[in-house]
């Protein structure tokens, strides 16, 4: 038969007490009575039907119950601490923190931030960049990871729809003009980004130019150093629509023809499963959600 579960006040009070070795020490530290201390732990005692302390003359020791059941009780209490702090302490003063693709921070969210920050100013965020991913996610509430939207433990909200196309600057290095049609791509630079599954080779397949061979190519490992190589003149890159629209509309990035390709990849908004989401986490998830649906393909 299972043991009831004790009192929280009289696990308190043996936890502070085993940390202490000392009744007075403990009701100091919880504002009690050193009477209603030891009585508070002679009653666990009694319903565990265990000695937890020896008393002796010049103080307390644990026994080897009280030695093997205070990690325990430690780590709850602890744990139901910060729970509660978190959940219903001075939530003003709690940063937010989003781990953020640096790419989509710069060209799609930063953008936008300033109506997040419109709408809820009692929130503040810290954002942290995730050139690679990183699996525990331990420093952060929510992330923005760029891929298929399947990871384990987390749950996944997909934010872009994308259509994936040539880009480069309207005046090129070394006075090239830009290309006029895809199979002149192999007298130009490519530039490649590293961990993308549909890049240059997926968009010339899809394009139905898989025979066209590059004769130059630079590899990058983030999307935001290519398009910015591009955007100095130094070479093609692969643009996506979510993306690449503020460079376009505003003439330092030029489409050279039109053959664009739906993308399975995009940006999505991640956080673990199964765990206590932060209101202000909730806050932030509702708002990008709102901005994804109504900027849905551009």
């Amino acid at each position: 038969m299972k043991k009831k579960l004790p009192p929280l006040n009289w696990l308190r009070s043996f936890e502070a007490t085993a940390r202490h070795l000392n009744f007075t020490q403990a009701a100091g530290e919880l504002n009690l009575t050193q009477a209603a201390i030891s009585q508070q732990v002679k009653g666990l005692e009694s319903q565990l039907g265990a000695t937890l302390f020896k008393r002796l003359p010049r103080g307390l020791e644990l026994t080897d119950a009280g030695k093997a059941y205070l990690p325990v009780v430690h780590e709850c209490i602890r744990r139901l601490a910060t729970a509660t702090d978190e959940i219903f302490g001075q939530s003003k003063a709690r940063l937010l923190t989003v781990r953020c693709n640096l790419v989509f921070f710069t060209a799609w969210l930063a953008p936008r931030l300033h109506r997040f920050q419109r709408l809820y100013p009692e929130v503040g965020i810290r954002f942290t960049s995730n050139i690679w991913i990183e699996d525990d996610g331990k420093e952060s509430d929510m992330e923005i990871r760029y891929g298929k939207g399947t990871w384990p433990g987390l749950e996944a909200d997909r934010l872009t729809w994308d259509k994936l196309f040539p880009v480069c600057s309207p005046r090129l290095a070394g006075g090239m003009a830009p290309p006029e049609s895809p199979e002149q791509l192999s007298e130009y630079t490519l530039l490649h980004v590293i961990g993308y599954e549909e890049g240059w080779g997926y968009w010339l397949d899809q394009a139905g130019f898989a025979n066209v061979r590059s004769g130059h190519e630079m590899q990058f490992d983030t999307l935001i150093s290519a398009l910015e190589m591009a955007r100095q003149g130094g070479g093609i890159a692969l643009g996506r629509s979510s993306l690449v629209g503020g460079m376009i509309d505003s003439g330092e990035l030029i489409t050279p023809f039109e053959f664009s390709v739906d993308t399975s990849e995009a940006f999505h908004l991640v956080r673990p499963a199964f765990k206590y989401i932060h209101p202000h986490a909730e806050l932030f998830r509702s708002w990008i959600m709102d901005e994804a649906s109504q900027n849905r393909g551009s």
